[in-house]
């Protein structure tokens, strides 16, 4: 009789890589989030845009290979946001190199919780009911940010680009031979191309450049640590360790990454992105929940995708914040919708318990309204759970 491989081996066997029509398609699932804040940061802080995609692709290519499977890396939002608004202070503008400091600020402080087990007790003491609200909280911002942001775009034109968008979603949502990204998409450029993309402008950006390298000075680090870091690591800690590793048990329970893992490659991205000129990046929860959305099913989306960030950066990039901004992004906004409602359906199995959903929806408002809303959330959250008996607790 032939020997078997007992079922520990073989939850630890490297998943093989696809790269067909559903993981192509599944790449696209949370172009959404990340384009407009990466398109926003360039603008707002003036980074070299070279330098931002390709580290953002090469990011993306090295996390689809060692964890193959549909782990997204994405900009981290609290700092995308303070970024593009300029709202950290009225006598501070937010430069690069402040960027690259904070960046740099919250890869050691993730490193530190990570190599001192900080993150795992972390894991421990936080019910999944709270990790459930987080992931609700998130999914609310999302939806929320999609139907007030970018489906109003471009007035009637938007709209109507919008609602071809969502009718395709809803015909072909989780078809495998015909994945509706790629038609949405396919939309999208077809529109732009006709009626919106300057040729002059799209053959100026072309030319072959490489990314800067920068040394971070202390003063920026310890600027950047003040003013981005501070109000970054909570919802990190939420949504990019704790959620994200929740959301890889719900969709793929015999191959989702330890949650020490998860915040190890956190710590190391953003102890080597700000050397070379790229943005503060995380992993997430709703960008995973996005590419299982659209089809992906290993990490050849995400090699996928990355790629495509690191042809730009390598050939497009010179007036590429210019040109990139012709796609509409009405239909970025249906895209970004679906993974919304992706992450809010994940809630679903805490509805068998009152208790349980009832923290889950507390927390999931709290994170989504109030200032620093992941923060309180976490704690709040965590309180409260350990207060209801009866309440069960995910083994991280």
């Amino acid at each position: 009789m032939p020997q078997t491989e007992s079922p520990a081996k073989a939850a630890v066997k490297p998943a093989p890589l696809r790269f067909d029509r559903n993981e192509l398609a599944g790449a696209f699932g949370d172009i959404g989030t990340d384009l407009p804040l990466i398109v926003g940061m360039i603008l707002a802080a003036n980074l070299d845009a070279t330098s931002v995609l390709v580290l953002y692709g090469a990011m993306q290519i090295l996390t689809g290979f060692f964890y193959r499977l549909p782990m997204p890396v994405q900009p981290l939002k609290a700092v995308a946001i303070l970024v593009i608004t300029q709202k950290a202070s009225e006598h501070l503008k937010i430069t690069g190199d402040v960027v690259y400091g904070g960046g740099l600020a919250i890869g050691a402080i993730m490193l530190l919780l990570t190599l001192t087990g900080l993150m795992k007790w972390i894991g421990r003491i936080v019910p999944k009911t709270v990790v459930r609200g987080i992931q609700l909280g998130l999914g609310l911002q999302l939806t929320t940010i999609a139907l007030s942001n970018y489906v109003q775009k471009d007035g009637v034109t938007g709209y109507c680009l919008a609602g071809g968008a969502f009718v395709i979603s809803l015909l072909l949502y989780g078809n495998r031979k015909y994945p509706a990204a790629l038609f949405m998409i396919l939309l999208g450029a077809i529109y732009a191309l006709i009626f919106k993309l300057d040729l002059t402008a799209a053959r100026n950006s072309i030319g072959f450049t490489l990314p800067h390298v920068h040394m971070p000075a202390w003063a920026d680090i310890v600027t950047g640590f003040l003013i981005l870091a501070l109000p970054q690591v909570p919802l990190s800690i939420g949504n990019s360790i704790l959620a994200a590793r929740q959301t890889s048990l719900d969709l793929f329970p015999e191959r989702a990454p330890s949650l020490q893992k998860i915040s190890l490659t956190y710590s190391m991205m953003n102890l080597v992105n700000p050397f070379f000129g790229g943005v503060p990046t995380c992993h997430g929860s709703g960008g995973l929940a996005g590419y299982y959305a659209f089809g992906a099913r290993t990490g050849g989306a995400v090699i996928i995708y990355g790629s495509i960030y690191l042809l730009l950066g390598f050939f497009f990039s010179h007036g590429f914040e210019n040109v990139i901004q012709v796609f509409p992004l009405s239909i970025l906004g249906v895209i970004l919708l679906f993974e919304g409602v992706s992450m809010m359906l994940l809630v679903r199995d805490t509805t068998v318990s009152k208790q349980d959903f009832f923290i889950v929806l507390i927390v999931g408002v709290m994170a989504a309204g109030l200032p620093y809303g992941y923060l309180v959330a976490l704690i709040v959250g965590t309180l409260i759970a350990h207060g209801v008996p009866r309440l069960r607790t995910v083994n991280w």
